[in-house]
């Protein structure tokens, strides 16, 4: 029996006549396969729901978490109709049903294990399981969402327990893109990617895809395709390294403005205060991205900047300052106004010069390196937020993309 997940997002999802659209793209995908079809809330709910939940101040808890999964029972509920109506035979799973067991971090729930036989048993009565996406369940009965990306994360995560022969991820748009087609008109759709670029496009801003999910096809050798709802196009292929015939030097151009800059000014410069410093951090369950550390210009104190997501500003904040006495620095400053660049291509590994044509290009438009990082395949730089789009638009020029 052969398996194919279909994942559609939000947008995908938003009315009725998108439903409706959707159970027919269904339909046809049947003609060889039985589906696992998971679904995301409609576009703008869970942001809805989050602004009631702001309104408590319920983060993190029991309740915010039963609030958040909700959108996602709406939209199984109506594409199963949709599917009934038409003589597909279908059934709505939520998380819990299946169930996905997760950890018991409300709203970053990781899953834990999947009862893939229950699943598999379903297609005996059912041609296609229609299953909530961003959503499980913990060891404590309690309904728990997976974060940002849930329902990628889902998708993935599903394919992989029952051996899917591969996972279509479906967006509002024809693939991945060379970079984001409403700030460089001439971007174009890339055919073929790595996983390890498609994890460091996701993990730098674009938004096709969730780092989670790349993570997790790429631990288990799946398939992904990125594709659109909208055309019978195919998309763009997530596959191992060694299917690509030409690796190209630079593959695409990302960003993020999600970013927020920490800088911590005259800590002693000691062994052991970065661990205390990113302790922090992990404790409180924030990630950390770029980092930059040089000795101030007394010689016995240091600065560090890192970067953050915004959401985590607020936290970040509050967290340092209580720990003042224990760091022991004299300044803390936190910027909101700064976006990352990134350029992706995994010939970088065996190209020389391509850090020194980015820096090059971005010197020419007088914008300012604040922050540097590197792998293997990207180099990621820190900017002003206002000069983002001429960034990404000179960048995309310089590497002929």
């Amino acid at each position: 029996m052969n398996i194919v997940v279909m994942k559609f997002g939000g947008t995908s999802v938003a009315g009725t006549e998108k439903i409706n659209n959707i159970a027919n793209i269904v339909q046809s995908e049947l003609k060889n396969n039985k589906l696992i079809v998971v679904l995301s809330a409609m576009a703008g709910e869970t942001n809805k729901l989050q602004s009631y939940l702001d309104e408590f101040k319920a983060q993190n808890s029991i309740e915010s978490d039963l609030v958040l999964t909700s959108g996602e029972q709406v939209t199984i509920g109506l594409l199963s109709a949709a599917l009934n109506n038409i003589g597909v035979r279908s059934l709505p799973l939520l998380g819990w049903q299946v169930p996905i067991l997760t950890d018991e971090n409300y709203e970053k729930a990781k899953i834990l294990q999947i009862d893939k036989k229950r699943i598999k048993e379903y297609f005996a009565d059912y041609d296609v399981i229609v299953l909530a996406g961003f959503q499980g369940v913990n060891l404590s009965g309690r309904i728990t969402s997976l974060g940002r990306g849930g329902s990628d994360t889902t998708a993935v995560a599903i394919a992989s327990a029952i051996d899917a022969e591969r996972c279509d991820i479906y967006t509002d748009v024809d693939g991945v893109f060379t970079t984001d087609p409403n700030i460089e008109p001439n971007a174009k759709k890339i055919p073929k990617l790595s996983y390890e670029e498609m994890l460091e496009m996701a993990s730098t801003g674009a938004k096709v895809l969730h780092t989670r999910s790349v993570e997790l096809a790429m631990k288990n050798n799946l398939t992904l395709q990125v594709l659109s709802s909208l055309s019978k196009k195919n998309g763009t292929f997530i596959v191992d390294e060694k299917e690509l015939i030409e690796k190209e030097i630079v593959s695409g151009v990302s960003y993020s403005r999600n970013e927020a800059k920490v800088t911590i000014s005259g800590i002693p410069d000691k062994p052991g205060i970065s661990a205390k410093i990113f302790g922090l951090m992990t404790e409180n369950n924030i990630n950390v991205d770029m980092i930059v550390q040089n000795i101030s210009q007394d010689g016995v104190s240091a600065n560090i900047t890192f970067t953050i997501n915004q959401k985590d500003h607020d936290l970040t904040k509050s967290v340092i300052e209580k720990s003042k006495n224990t760091l022991n620095y004299k300044s803390l400053l936190l910027d909101k106004r700064v976006a990352k660049v990134s350029v992706i291509g995994m010939g970088m590994m065996s190209q020389a010069g391509v850090a020194e044509k980015m820096f090059k290009t971005l010197a020419k438009n007088a914008i300012n390196i604040l922050a540097i990082s590197t792998s293997e395949i990207k180099i990621s730089v820190l900017i002003d937020e206002k000069h983002t789009n001429i960034a990404v638009k000179s960048l995309h020029e310089v590497y002929n993309l």
